[in-house]
């Protein structure tokens, strides 16, 4: 079985969450799987082994799981990406749209040292409204966006196009439905 046949196997829809209409992509079963979990991890480094990676920008909360090890394996800085008020340092905000509403999400002003090569990471990509605002925040701050890494793309949503139109890099998605 491949990569992909394991992790959408392993993924459970849940219905109707957060709101009707929506099918959630629950990954907590992958991450009960130490083996594919790790499996994972590895290919995602594989994508970026040979690039000078000096951070993983990881999106709160799921991003920050995968984010975390990522930024291990490639032996690079971890930067928590969070929800309004979550930090407790001065912080940048910028404000994104998501597939069911409006958010924001912060940085510390000094995440990001001038010149780093960061890649934004998180476990599902949509709309792309999360991973932009994201990525927005790694330029205020003088980095450069070296990439953006998913497990899963909702192909039937915008996200994907919307990331390589405004940062003109495609995004990297183990998974696509």
């Amino acid at each position: 079985m491949t990569l992909e046949e394991r992790i959408k196997s392993t993924i459970r829809d849940v219905q109707d969450y957060p709101k009707p209409g929506i099918v959630f992509k629950d990954i907590t079963p992958v991450l009960s799987d130490p083996e594919l979990l790790s499996d994972i991890v590895r290919k995602i480094a594989e994508q970026y082994r040979d690039q000078k990676i000096d951070a993983i920008a990881a999106v709160e909360a799921r991003g920050f799981i995968m984010g975390g090890i990522l930024a291990h394996e490639l032996g690079c800085s971890f930067l928590p990406v969070r929800k309004v008020g979550k930090l407790p340092y001065t912080t940048l905000s910028e404000k994104y749209t998501l597939e069911y509403g409006t958010a924001a999400i912060e940085m510390h002003v000094d995440a990001v040292h001038k010149g780093w090569n960061v890649l934004v990471h998180d476990d599902l990509l949509a709309t792309g409204g999360t991973a932009g605002a994201a990525a927005r925040l790694v330029k205020q701050s003088g980095g450069v966006v070296a990439g953006f890494s998913f497990l899963i793309n909702l192909s039937f949503l915008p996200g994907y196009a919307r990331l390589e139109k405004e940062f003109g890099i495609k995004p990297d998605c183990l998974v696509t439905y």
